[in-house]
C-alpha cells in the first residue's frame, strides 16, 4: 500500500515569469500601505513610497506594482486637493466621499490581484513615475 502523501512529489513549479510568493507579498504590502492615509496625513503617499524604495530592486514585479501604487496615490491626492477647492461651492464634499470610496475599493482590488501574481493597472491613474 502506498502512502497518499509522497514526500518525493512536490508542488509544480510556477510558470516562468510568475512572481514568487515573497514578491507577491511585497506588492500586496505596497498597495495596502496606502491605507495609512486614513491614519496619518499623506500616509497614502508615504506607505507605498517607502515599500517601493526599499524593495524595488528585489523583483521587477515589486518595482512595477510599487510604482503603480505610488502613482495612483499621487493621483488620488491631487483629486482630493481639487475636492477641497470645490468645497467652496459645496460639491467638493460629495466628490471627496466618492474619490475616497473609489480609492478604497480600487486599492483592495489591486491588493488581491497583486497577491495572485497579476500586475494590476489602476484606471484613471496619472503615471508620473515611470
Amino acid at each position: 500500500m502506498t502512502d497518499p502523501v509522497d514526500p518525493a512529489v512536490e508542488a509544480p513549479a510556477p510558470p516562468p515569469g510568475t512572481p514568487n510568493s515573497e514578491a507577491r507579498q511585497w506588492a500586496l504590502i505596497a498597495h495596502v500601505s496606502a491605507l495609512l492615509g486614513f491614519v496619518l496625513p499623506f500616509g497614502n503617499l508615504i506607505g507605498p513610497l517607502i515599500v517601493w524604495q526599499l524593495k524595488k530592486d528585489m523583483d521587477p514585479f515589486v518595482d512595477d506594482q510599487g510604482k503603480e501604487a505610488l502613482n495612483f496615490q499621487i493621483t488620488v491626492t491631487l483629486m482630493l486637493v481639487v475636492c477641497v477647492l470645490l468645497m467652496l461651492v459645496l460639491i467638493g464634499i460629495l466628490l471627496a466621499w466618492v474619490v475616497g470610496i473609489a480609492a478604497l475599493v480600487l486599492v483592495i482590488i489591486a491588493a488581491i490581484k497583486s497577491n495572485e501574481g497579476t500586475a494590476y493597472r489602476y484606471p484613471f491613474c496619472w503615471r508620473l513615475i515611470k
